[in-house]
């Protein structure tokens, strides 16, 4: 009994919520929904992901259900979605590297762009500049004049060629006109594991992955690389605070379907993702990631997803990156 007055009271809240009564007058799924996630479990995009799975129960009365389809960073996942049926049962929840695919794989087996429909952009995750605190640098003007003066001598340690980190860096390098090492690694802990034992002088990660090496003293944080401060380290400066305006870039996390996905369904989708990210702000919150309004039709979804993947291969591209 009690775990049904729970249940009502969840599915009360949720059609208390923005959306959900549209999302209950439009399309409702005949079968659970397969969220298919390109990375392994546990990670930021699957946590996420599981985050929903209750309020889109509570609306759309069928479970979400999260297949991690992991492989060739992320297109195996995201050529699953789509390539499956436009009826609103398959949909893919990926991060920023969707816009990276075309500027790494040359016969990549669908467009990012046109071969999906947009559910929404869920949210936006901070990315923060970090120096070993060897580096004789407290700031990021400091460590700009540092590698004006040692041109190359200063590791930049990323997570792989066409990762967030190595776009970030591509940017700060360009913007700041400097000269950089980078070296490049098998994800983030090996990344960090470099800066932390000065293998690497510097590296970009999400805020909150930051908080445990700046608590311990191990990293020292210099500038966010997005126009906001973060609720979880406010004493950090953006960028544009840190005197370095253009060195900007964020990582994220969107809701796809397969292109022909018919409107209506968009529609409940979109509404029930929506009121699922409103219940957990404050999880999101205490994770770095952030929700932004106007990301949740398909319009404003494949306008954002056309100016990423310009971006992604504009920078790539000047870095010397082509596609293999």
């Amino acid at each position: 009994m009690l775990v049904r007055r729970r249940a009502l009271a969840a599915a009360t809240a949720m059609f208390a919520l923005p959306g959900v009564a549209r999302a209950q007058a439009g399309w409702r799924p005949s079968r659970p929904i397969r969220a298919i996630v390109p990375f392994s479990a546990g990670g930021p995009t699957d946590v996420l992901t599981r985050m929903m799975s209750d309020p889109i129960q509570a609306i759309l009365g069928q479970p979400l259900v999260v297949e991690n389809r992991t492989g060739a960073g992320g297109s195996i996942g995201a050529d699953m979605v789509a390539k499956a049926a436009p009826d609103g049962h398959t949909i893919l929840v990926n991060d920023s590297g969707h816009a990276v695919g075309p500027a790494l794989v040359a016969r990549l087996p669908y467009d990012p762009v046109t071969d999906f429909a947009g559910i929404g952009v869920l949210v936006f995750a901070s990315l923060i500049l970090l120096v070993n605190p060897r580096v004789p640098a407290t700031s990021l003007a400091e460590l700009i004049a540092l590698m004006k003066a040692q041109p190359g001598r200063l590791n930049m340690a990323t997570t792989g060629v066409g990762g967030p980190v190595h776009i970030a860096a591509e940017i700060l390098r360009t913007t700041a006109g400097v000269q950089m090492e980078m070296v490049h690694y098998r994800g983030g802990a090996p990344a960090a594991l470099a800066v932390v034992s000065g293998e690497a002088q510097m590296t970009i990660v999400s805020a909150s992955a930051s908080l445990e090496h700046i608590r311990a003293g191990t990293m020292r944080p210099l500038a966010l690389t997005v126009g906001n401060r973060s609720a979880l380290m406010p004493e950090v400066p953006t960028s544009a605070e840190a005197g370095l305006p253009g060195f900007l870039f964020q990582n994220w996390r969107v809701c796809l379907a397969p292109a022909g996905t018919p409107a209506p369904i968009l529609a409940a989708l979109s509404a029930a993702f929506q009121a699922g990210l409103a219940q957990n702000r404050e999880r999101l919150a205490a994770l770095g990631e952030e929700l932004r309004p106007g990301f949740d039709t398909p319009e404003a979804v494949r306008a954002f997803l056309r100016r990423e993947v310009d971006q992604s291969v504009g920078v790539l591209r000047a870095a010397g990156v082509q596609p293999a």
